[in-house]
């Protein structure tokens, strides 16, 4: 008597990809899966900043002047400088994602190492413009110890400036990590064409954090 198998999808036939975890029926199953679970991480970011937004804007109308005169204390070349910085960066993470798309593993080290240098720079800069603030006492809410003429909400001004450029650098530096996650699995040759999911998720990632700075510069150096 004869027994016909019947091949499953994704459970362990000739051919299989390792990187297939066993719950999914395909490899493009699996990679629109992880994909809408970033997108719903990302949401729940956007949300967080979001609020911060919105307390800043309103009591930015509130204390317009006091806002205003705040911001004159902020270095805009300084935010200028790491707003271009970031950008680059989320160029050269586009191409990285591209270069593993195409099986292209030296120009994916290269690509990922220079938004991993470009991200390092942002955050020495961040560094001594919080070595500038700290140095004059502009600190937020009670810590505010300023000597120089100004209005006195501008001690809100910054509570909102170190909440969320601080929250913001936390979110660079958990993207540093996880683009030196993956300089070391691609440099070991882990991606390729037919998987290259953890790049593309990071690079997800790594594209909202330079967005939140895109609307952090202007809101916060730009105050008109």
């Amino acid at each position: 008597m004869s027994m016909t198998v019947v091949d499953t999808p994704g459970h362990g036939h000739h051919g299989h990809d390792p990187n297939q975890q066993h719950h999914f029926a395909s490899m493009a199953q699996q990679f629109d899966s992880a994909k809408i679970g970033m997108w719903l991480f990302l949401a729940t970011e956007i949300l967080l900043f979001g609020g911060l937004f919105v307390g800043y804007g309103i009591m930015q109308g509130q204390h317009a002047e006091a806002f205003k005169s705040a911001h004159h204390h902020l270095d805009k070349r300084l935010g200028f400088l790491n707003t271009v910085v970031l950008l680059v960066s989320s160029w050269t993470m586009v191409m990285a994602v591209y270069s593993a798309s195409v099986n292209k593993r030296k120009a994916t080290v290269i690509l990922l190492i220079i938004t991993l240098l470009c991200a390092g720079t942002f955050m020495v800069v961040k560094y001594f413009e919080y070595s500038h603030k700290i140095h004059d006492g502009l600190l937020p809410g009670k810590y505010f110890s300023y000597k120089g003429p100004h209005l006195e909400r501008e001690r809100m001004f910054f509570s909102f400036y170190f909440m969320m450029t601080g929250l913001h650098g936390i979110h660079v530096l958990l993207g540093m990590v996880a683009i030196s996650w993956l300089i070391f699995r691609a440099n070991r040759g882990d991606f390729s064409s037919s998987w290259y999911t953890p790049v593309d998720l990071v690079g997800l990632y790594w594209h909202l954090v330079d967005l939140i700075w895109i609307y952090l510069f202007p809101l916060l150096y730009l105050i008109q």
